[in-house]
């Protein structure tokens, strides 16, 4: 769990600014001084005051001096039954700085596997078949529905997945199904047949103040529609924590020589009382948080290290600037004034059938085709329109990607 030691007392952040030795530069041009008994020299000590005042304040202090690198801290990642590797969900950077942590791991104990937020539970089946070869890429990402039931850029995430696939890393899918976190969010617990009671944990700990202070927080910081209760809201966030606890906490069992790096978003491992504390109540293990330091309020306890990422972004994508409909099919629900969409003549309530020759009638299959595709690419796009008065027409488009 949280290790509260004095690596805290200096604040260790990792640096993955090309795997190098990589030192944050002090304002001012000075080095702030450690607290850990030492003192200032004169010459520093006036320059000094304003910062030190400041994160006195705060209750601790940060060593600039001599920060630590992923290569400093690998090894004793590598000592942890379950490391923890947080995100926000569309920053390209978190994604390729938990690649490299499980590459660093791998490369020490390959007997790892990666649990992931994004995946739910009962497509497990095809994250195995994937990683056994049986499967491309592209069928996972059908079979898995992931377009639907998570729906970010992929892109963030392939790399970790080619890399799983490429050293036979076992993926493990995290997240309860959608419909029942839904059912809950809008009907709350009570509104759960009994056979979706069997899919979720039994054992589910409300009584942590501190993780229920923060889910208030986050709920109260968003605007929410007509009836929608903290109550539901909070039940959903303890089913997604305590289900992806509980998955993780299988695996540790039935597989107890692998390892296990989890990825989560950010908020399921801060401060551990997400992810981390229930898993720990269900199966006592060595383990770590890493948090990207560029997302989190940087202070005792959020989590064991914080990782400054590398500043990486998506090459651009190409776009169509459509809004599509959810469900299975690609039905524009609506168009972007002046979006190469738009210049094409693609209208709302289009079933879009196929681009270039390739059937995307299905939601997921659009995503597919769009996923490597960049702003100027040539498409034939074939829609099939409601007619003025009756039927229907199917109707060829030309149009060019925008960025």
């Amino acid at each position: 769990m949280i290790k509260q030691t004095l690596r805290w007392m200096f604040l260790t952040i990792l640096m993955l600014q090309g795997l190098s030795a990589c030192y944050a530069k002090p304002q001012h041009g000075h080095v702030p001084p450690a607290i850990a008994g030492e003192k200032s020299q004169p010459h520093e000590a006036e320059e000094a005051k304003e910062e030190e005042a400041e994160i006195k304040t705060a209750g601790f202090m940060i060593d600039l001096r001599n920060l630590p690198t992923l290569d400093n801290i690998i090894s004793e990642l590598a000592t942890d039954r379950v490391v923890y590797v947080g995100e926000a969900h569309t920053t390209y950077g978190h994604h390729l700085s938990q690649l490299e942590v499980i590459r660093r791991l791998h490369e020490i104990d390959p007997n790892i596997a990666i649990g992931m937020e994004f995946f739910q539970q009962p497509f497990q089946h095809y994250l195995d078949d994937y990683i056994a070869g049986n499967l491309d890429e592209k069928e996972m990402l059908r079979k898995t529905e992931y377009y639907i039931r998570w729906a970010y850029d992929y892109r963030h995430y392939k790399p970790i997945l080619d890399y799983a696939r490429e050293h036979g890393i076992p993926l493990i899918a995290l997240n309860l199904p959608r419909e029942i976190t839904r059912k809950v969010g809008a009907e709350g617990m009570d509104a759960l047949t009994e056979e979706e009671r069997a899919q979720i944990p039994d054992d589910i700990d409300e009584s942590n103040a501190l993780y229920k202070k923060r889910i208030k927080r986050v709920f109260y910081q968003h605007p929410h529609g007509e009836g929608r209760s903290f109550e539901h809201f909070m039940q959903v966030q303890l089913l997604w924590d305590e289900g992806m606890a509980e998955r993780a906490a299988e695996y540790l069992l039935q597989h107890p020589k692998r390892r296990l790096v989890v990825l989560a978003g950010i908020g399921h491992l801060t401060d551990g009382t997400g992810i981390p504390q229930r898993l720990n109540r269900r199966v006592p293990v060595k383990s770590s948080i890493v948090l990207p330091a560029d997302s989190v309020e940087v202070r005792p306890g959020v989590s064991d290290f914080l990782l400054y990422p590398e500043d990486a972004k998506l090459p651009p994508a190409g776009r169509m600037g459509i809004l599509l409909a959810e469900g299975g099919k690609s039905v524009v629900r609506g168009v972007l004034p002046g979006s190469a969409a738009d210049q094409a003549g693609l209208k709302k309530e289009d079933l879009i059938l196929s681009l270039n020759g390739v059937s995307t009638e299905m939601l997921a299959d659009f995503r597919i085709f769009l996923m490597d595709k960049k702003p100027g690419d040539q498409l034939d796009v074939v829609v099939r329109r409601k007619g003025f008065f009756f039927g229907e027409n199917e109707i060829v488009l030309k149009l060019e990607l925008g960025e």
